[in-house]
């Protein structure tokens, strides 16, 4: 083994290995585990989220693998398709072109390139994380097969009428002309206008009355398609009008008063116009009350032919203008108020969203079938996808996100599937010249159902189906269905685990349910794995336009400050948000990313990892885990350098003895392995990295090693003993190693393969090992509670020496009080280990009546250890040195208070910002107590 840990020169060596020796493909034997990729998008490059996703992944996969199962980890891709059109279109776009100057069928083919460019991208990513993934069977929304399944639930949901096509109202995208789904809507409070207008009451016949009602709105120039006015019907300012009209000012049209719950009298003027075509709250008044829906808006948000003439091809904020100077003009305007509101803009175009009525396919979700699937009677798609959460045959971990989902399943509205996209699936209806809808796998097949003559013009609907409708078939289409299932589908259908995040709940998990309910007649994953946000720091959410973005693999291999910068503020619109960036970049990382391997930030992801909650992602810990990583690798040299060329056990004709400590670490290694297995089973991979890492660091590295010295040392002539040691020293390491390895696949591989003939292990690599099991028998509580006295003891030395500044190396004379039999027979037995690692000369056993001088004071139970402190150190000099110390403590700690007690700190800075000043000013007050504490002591000497 290297001197030091080089990650960089071993990650991409072992991995490269692994991939060409077949090491990912499932065994064959053994029960299934089978757990599915959230397929990231072919969009760019993987994010933290990613990175913390696909770390959770693979570390079952790796967990299963070497539990004996038969493991299948599903790799692929999503062509998510607004955002790939989209970044294709940009590219065009920079060559002075437009999609449509390439037309359909080209521009397509140009995606296809991207496509296999940035595909390969995100695959070198993920093969950078160390997922295990068995690429042989790597899988694209868009491949031929996946294609054939899609096709075949859209014309098999048509044929049950599952499927229609039906004017909805939808999120309609102006710059994209497209609809988009809840999820790719980002609504954010902006500082907005509240304008208040006078709507005349007509009377019987028609014409404008003196009484006004006054309605407020945030969009003036939807006023233009409203059909009526609302009012809630127990309220009784205006239930004399319910039932009554009046004349919508700028267009003339007569539209009624009616009395509807969403009419909130304690809000505003406790009046709503209504706009059914352009409000989702307002579609639903109006199929209540069977209002008309008037579309005003073209595609691009500008007016259309149906509003009045002066408005017509005038942009919908431009309308909005003219509209309110209008209605001044009449003196229609009764006020205007500043007000907040939440705008919902396209996360891809940042565009602000119209809800828009338009022709779209929907899947009606909420429809009642009867037992032959005929319509009437039971919820088709969505009550088995709640039943079956509600019997436990899909488990939610953490379990509270089943109410998330129940919330969603029963209160769900019809899907709309359709996209005005060229890049997707293009959905298999065909026209005639009089309208006329024929669903089918292709137009042959089309043609051969419906008779229809070969000279008939059929043109293909041109749109697109939602990404998400794809992604909902990714369960089973992967495995090869609707073709007559073979093999994979038999064996990983239903698939063991789901990870991912909670924002996709509805979005994909349900409707994976929903599908696979449907098409398999099972639910597609056993559990569900749902975890949070990868966040910075502070708490915030990592975006692009805050620069604070990190990318796992500047983090694996290190990135330069001036690449960093370049990368953070590359595509930035605003040269201000550039600068502010580059600014708090150069703040942050002066010298840019260090590098710190795969195994460090899996590590890292994996201590983050408790169920559900978002991840505040620190650097510092990242450091930690790094450390960790050297720690493993000194510990290894260590063992190689104590074992190679001697016997190690294997031997089974020599005679060994194992020490205390031997027997103590197989002990504390039975009850890790436990632990750990538990915790993996139970998704609790924090505390189980948490049970490696301080069995790892503290017992493994830091006390067993030094506890093995004074055995392995020339002066032992014991040869069985030092036999002993050396088999224990490598069996705990390598059975270590097996539990580390699915979290840290890199340097558990490379220092397995260093010491694997030295525990006696003929395997080719350790994630073809077996998981290591808990032997009961190996447990040795006697062992246990001698090693315990014993690390208190020098423990406590130790506490003191820190304390009193006493240096390291210096012999120190101890006096033993309150003493037992036991306590004098420990010692005797660890008296050279005691001598060694606590540098301790003589040892003076107090009799019970004795006074003993002034002393420094550890406790082993109830003996006390006693240090006298008389003649030990310079008593003026550390007088001094405490003085100096509390006196910087007090000016800091006075500094943070008045932080805190200064209220416009409190009222503006952010909570975290806040929380970190109260933590300071905590760990200050402690620090400060005990150093008062310790001067008080030395004044008394």
């Amino acid at each position: 083994m290297d001197k030091t840990y080089q990650p960089q020169a071993i990650e991409p060596r072992l991995y490269q290995n692994w991939e060409q020796q077949g090491y990912f493909k499932p065994s064959g034997v053994g029960s299934a585990f089978c757990i599915m990729i959230p397929p990231p998008n072919v969009t760019g490059t993987l994010h933290m989220g990613h990175g913390f996703n696909q770390t959770v992944i693979d570390i079952l996969t790796r967990y299963h693998r070497m539990q004996g199962n038969n493991t299948l980890y599903q790799p692929g891709t999503d062509h998510a398709g607004i955002a790939t059109q989209m970044v294709v279109e940009r590219r065009v776009n920079a060559e002075g072109k437009t999609r449509h100057d390439y037309g359909r069928t080209a521009f397509i083919e140009k995606i296809w390139e991207w496509k296999s460019e940035s595909g390969d991208t995100i695959n070198r990513q993920l093969r950078r994380l160390g997922t295990s993934p068995d690429w042989s069977r790597e899988r694209f929304t868009m491949d031929q097969d996946l294609s054939a399944a899609v096709v075949e639930v859209f014309v098999r949901l048509h044929a049950e009428g599952l499927i229609y096509r039906g004017k909805r109202l939808v999120n309609w995208d102006p710059v994209l002309h497209t609809a988009v789904s809840d999820l790719e809507v980002v609504s954010e409070e902006e500082n907005g206008w509240m304008w208040h207008f006078r709507y005349p009451i007509a009377d019987a016949n028609g014409a404008a009355t003196q009484e006004y009602l006054i309605v407020a709105t945030t969009r003036p120039e939807t006023m233009l398609g409203d059909t009526a006015v609302a009012v809630h019907p127990n309220d009784e300012r205006y239930q004399h009008l319910i039932g009554k009209q009046v004349l919508l000012p700028l267009v003339g049209r007569l539209i009624p008063i009616v009395g509807d719950d969403y009419a909130d009298p304690e809000k505003g003027t406790g009046c709503v116009k209504i706009t059914p075509a352009h409000d989702f709250n307002d579609y639903q008044v109006g199929k209540r009350h069977q209002l008309a829906l008037i579309n005003i808006f073209t595609k691009d948000a500008h007016i259309n032919n149906t509003a009045p003439e002066p408005y017509r091809g005038l942009e919908r904020y431009a309308a909005r203008k003219q509209i309110v100077a209008d209605l001044d003009a009449l003196g229609l305007l009764a006020e205007v108020k500043e007000h907040k509101l939440m705008v919902p803009r396209g996360d891809r175009s940042g565009t602000v969203i119209e809800p828009y009525l338009t022709d779209q396919w929907y899947i009606d979700l909420t429809c009642e079938t009867q037992a032959d699937g005929r319509p009437g009677g039971k919820r088709a798609l969505a009550q088995p996808a709640i039943d079956v959460v509600a019997k436990g045959e899909v488990r939610f971990i953490p379990n509270n996100w089943i109410n998330t989902y129940n919330q969603w399943m029963h209160n769900l509205e019809d899907w709309c599937i359709s996209r005005q996209l060229w890049w997707g699936h293009q959905i298999p209806a065909w026209y005639d010249e009089a309208g006329t809808i024929y669903v089918g796998r292709n137009e042959a097949e089309v043609r051969h159902q419906h008779q229809l003559a070969p000279e008939l013009t059929l043109v293909q609907d041109p749109d697109v189906l939602d990404t998400w409708f794809s992604s909902a078939l990714w369960p089973f289409s992967t495995l090869g269905w609707p073709n007559p299932p073979d093999q994979a589908l038999k064996t990983f259908y239903p698939s063991s685990t789901l990870v991912t995040g909670f924002d996709i709940i509805f979005f994909w998990v349900a409707r994976m349910i929903m599908m696979g309910q449907k098409f398999i007649g099972d639910v597609p994953f056993r559990d569900v794995y749902i975890h949070g946000l990868v966040r910075d720091a502070e708490g915030q959410k990592m975006s692009k336009s805050k620069g604070n973005v990190l990318d796992p693999l500047d983090i694996i291999d290190g990135i330069d400050l001036e690449t960093l910068v370049k990368k953070r503020t590359s595509g930035m619109m605003q040269p201000q948000l550039a600068q502010k960036i580059e600014k708090a970049t150069r703040k942050q990382f002066p010298a840019g990313i260090e590098a710190h391997g795969t195994d460090a930030l899996r590590f890292t992801f994996a201590s983050f990892a408790t169920a559900g909650r978002d991840i505040r992602f620190d650097l510092q810990r990242l450091e930690g885990y790094r450390n960790f990583c050297n720690k493993l690798w000194n510990a290894a040299r260590y063992v190689l350098m104590q074992c190679e060329g001697q016997d190690t056990g294997l031997d089974d004709s020599l005679p060994l003895e194992l020490s205390t400590a031997d027997r103590w670490i197989d002990s504390k290694l039975q009850t890790v392995a436990t632990e750990v297995t538990d915790h993996l089973d139970n998704y609790r991979f924090d505390l189980a990295a948490q049970a490696l890492y301080e069995f790892t660091w503290y017992e493994y590295c830091d006390w067993y090693l030094e506890l093995t010295k004074p055995v392995l040392s020339k002066q032992n002539t014991n040869e069985a003993a030092k036999r002993g040691t050396r088999r224990t020293l490598v069996r705990v390491l390598e059975a270590s190693l097996r539990m580390l390895h699915p979290i840290m696949p890199f340097i558990t591989e490379e220092i397995w393969l260093s010491i694997k003939d030295l525990a006696g292990k003929t395997g080719k690599s350790i994630m073809l090992e077996p998981w290591p099991k808990a032997d009961q028998t190996q447990l040795d509580a006697t062992a246990v509670a001698e090693i315990e006295w014993l690390k208190t003891f020098i423990m406590g030395i130790r506490r003191i020496r820190s304390e009193m500044d006493i240096k390291p190396g210096q012999v120190l004379n101890i006096l033993l009080a309150n003493w037992s039999a036991n306590d004098q027979a420990l010692y005797a037995s660890n008296q050279a280990v005691v001598q060694s690692m606590a540098k301790v000369g003589q040892a003076t056993w107090l009799a019970k009546e004795a006074i003993a001088p002034e002393s420094a004071t550890a406790l082993v139970g109830e003996m006390q250890i006693l240090i006298p402190l008389a003649g030990l150190i310079d008593k003026d000099a550390e007088i001094a040195r405490l003085s100096k110390e509390i006196e910087k403590i007090e000016k800091n700690l006075i500094g943070v208070e008045s932080r805190l007690n200064n209220p416009a700190f409190v009222e503006k800075a952010k909570p975290e910002v806040i929380e970190t000043a109260r933590k300071q000013a905590e760990e200050q007050r402690l620090a400060l107590g005990q150093l008062q504490g310790q001067l008080e002591k030395m004044q008394a000497l």
